[in-house]
């Protein structure tokens, strides 16, 4: 049966996220994607003019993907802040145990094109961190954190740290360290807000 060209196009990028996010974009070849897809380099070439064309295809695909999960973890109308970030390191801690786990594809890309800041993939990932940067905020403000812009962007150090040192350490216990850093935040903004409230002695 013949492959539809959506069809095609999957199994490529499919194949180009596997072995991009294992080995590296430097050292994959448009030839290992295609083999990876069991096509032809005619067949991708057909789909994908370039290899960064093809890349800023992924990296596309994968920002839907990975935006629609943070989404689903933040968006808990039962849980508090303080609940809503915990959980945000838990499920690193869980992410981070499976198998073959390489940490965020879009930071790891970041810092293999360092020396290309206007490679269209740092663009994107530029794009990425601050959508999720973004959602956190609202979500934040959402449950009443006056400062949620600032405290959004602390969270999301926290988590970029603990990724980059589970992956060079190959500890989990990074996730739950950064999750007690979080919860500190919250507690020095709820002890400045109670010195705030209290009177001021004459």
């Amino acid at each position: 049966m013949a492959r539809s060209a959506h069809e095609t196009r999957m199994k490529i990028l499919a194949s180009a996220y596997r072995l991009i996010r294992r080995h590296g974009f430097a050292r994959v070849k448009m030839s290992d994607i295609a083999a990876g897809a069991s096509l032809t380099k005619r067949t991708l070439y057909h789909h994908f003019d370039s290899k960064d064309a093809l890349l800023a295809a992924m990296l596309d695909a994968q920002h839907d993907l990975a935006v629609a999960a943070f989404v689903k973890m933040i968006d808990r109308p039962k849980h508090g802040p303080e609940q809503v970030v915990e959980g945000i390191f838990a499920d690193l801690a869980s992410w981070s145990a499976t198998k073959h786990w390489e940490g965020s594809g879009f930071t790891r890309l970041a810092i293999e094109l360092a020396d290309l800041p206007g490679h269209p993939a740092r663009r994107m990932a530029r794009q990425h961190k601050a959508t999720l940067e973004r959602l956190l905020a609202e979500r934040l403000e959402s449950d009443g954190i006056s400062d949620a812009a600032v405290v959004a962007r602390e969270i999301l150090l926290l988590t970029e740290g603990a990724m980059v040192l589970i992956l060079i350490h190959g500890d989990r216990s990074y996730a739950s360290a950064a999750a007690a850093a979080a919860q500190g935040l919250f507690r020095i903004r709820r002890q400045a807000a109670v010195m705030a409230d209290s009177p001021t002695p004459t």
